[in-house]
């Protein structure tokens, strides 16, 4: 997706500059058609230098959104505290980002607006809350709520990032140790076989893949990298990515607590959303489009239609048979006392530490395969290269 800066007019006649990233030209002069923008000049902007490039992490939106909240809820006016927020960006690119807002709202342009003109920059669910704290005059209260959504966000990806470092290094490790052990250790014991007929079985394999290794290694390096690449240009046609993604929730073992993860997330955006007053079909559109799970936009795709139709969420939810039964009874419960909002952001409390528990269990499955795998090669070396040790110490006593 390519950068455009560009420089166009709105109904009332005023000068609007900005960056939108779009696929092409006939894309760019569309979405900035829709947004009722006269197009006066525009061109494609250096990758290098293009503001919208750059892309907000979890913990800066959420510093971002405190400040603005503490800083609206004080009482300052938006564009105040735009400018402020925008001179306290250690980050050169977020400053030219927020410098590019502060003169767009300035001139009278709609924040969400702004934002929109960065989208590359700011996720779309930010967008929406804040379209809607703009139309219900609670932009304050929305900026705490993104604040505490963006923190837990953070909170979660540090904790999944925390339980992953052992298993990586036992992963290295365990490719380090296989590596040196088909490449150095091995053809050390396989020159005690004055007869390379006489090896058994084992030993024979054991030699075929360390020769292998230290000869042509670089065939196996090369299938590791083309693997990679075709899995990630796999992930990029939608038949596979689908499949992948039904796989990651309906999987032995991991499914569930993957599951949970999405769960939590799921229900923490949907009581965000619905609690700021946006229309429920929105809010379902925009809550499982944030777990970025193509299975589940697809069954929700069904959920929409059949809550424009006038089924309830809770058995609209409860026929894709994505999320345990718990939260399925939970929101028809709240659907039935009139509280949806308050129930799902208790809900969303309940699963997020359900969310750190799981991320907890998946590590706990990782960890054993690994030891169990090293201690498998490191077993099928020492029974390849024991007979070779017994015949040499067989050797020393007749001697």
């Amino acid at each position: 997706m390519k950068s455009f800066s560009y420089i166009a007019q709105d109904a009332k006649r005023k000068q609007v500059k900005g960056v939108i990233n779009a696929e092409n030209e006939q894309e760019l002069l569309k979405k900035l058609k829709e947004r009722g923008l006269e197009v006066k000049d525009y061109k494609e902007s250096d990758s290098d230098n293009s503001k919208s490039m750059y892309k907000f992490s979890t913990k800066e939106l959420a510093f971002c959104c405190r400040q603005l909240s503490a800083m609206l809820t004080s009482g300052l006016t938006l564009v105040k505290s735009i400018d402020i927020l925008c001179r306290e960006q250690e980050n050169e690119k977020a400053r030219i980002i927020w410098q590019d807002i502060y003169e767009n709202v300035q001139k009278g342009e709609s924040f969400s607006s702004t934002l929109e003109m960065h989208s590359g920059s700011f996720p779309d669910f930010l967008i929406s809350m804040v379209g809607a704290g703009e139309t219900s005059g609670s932009l304050d209260v929305i900026m705490q709520r993104m604040s505490d959504h963006y923190a837990k966000e953070n909170k979660l990806k540090n904790t999944i990032k925390g339980a992953m470092v052992y298993p990586v290094i036992l992963l290295v490790l365990c490719v380090v140790i296989v590596i040196f052990l088909f490449t150095f250790i091995m053809p050390n014991f396989l020159e005690m076989y004055e007869d390379p007929s006489k090896m058994p079985v084992l030993t024979k394999a054991m030699k075929v893949i360390s020769d292998f290794l230290r000869t042509k290694g670089y065939i196996l390096v090369l299938v590791v990298i083309a693997l990679f690449f075709a899995f990630k240009y796999a992930m990029k046609t939608p038949g596979f990515r689908l499949k992948f993604d039904r796989m990651l929730i309906k999987g032995p073992g991991f499914g569930p607590l993957i599951t949970k993860i999405y769960t939590g997330r799921f229900a923490r955006t949907l009581s965000s959303l619905y609690s700021s007053g946006i229309p429920m079909v929105e809010c379902l559109e925009r809550a499982s489009a944030i777990l970025g799970n193509s299975y589940i936009d697809e069954k929700f795709v069904d959920v929409v239609d059949e809550v424009k139709q006038g089924e309830t969420l809770s058995a609209a939810i409860t026929r894709t048979e994505i999320f345990e039964p718990m939260f399925c009874s939970i929101i028809y419960v709240g659907e039935e006392s009139g509280a949806l909002d308050s129930i799902l952001e208790k809900t969303s409390e309940y699963y997020e530490d359900e969310s750190d528990s799981a991320v907890q269990r998946l590590v706990s499955m990782v960890e054993p395969i690994l030891i169990i795998f090293m201690g498998v090669i490191i077993g099928l070396v020492v029974a390849g290269v024991y007979p070779a040790l017994y015949g040499a110490f067989e050797n020393i006593e007749n001697e």
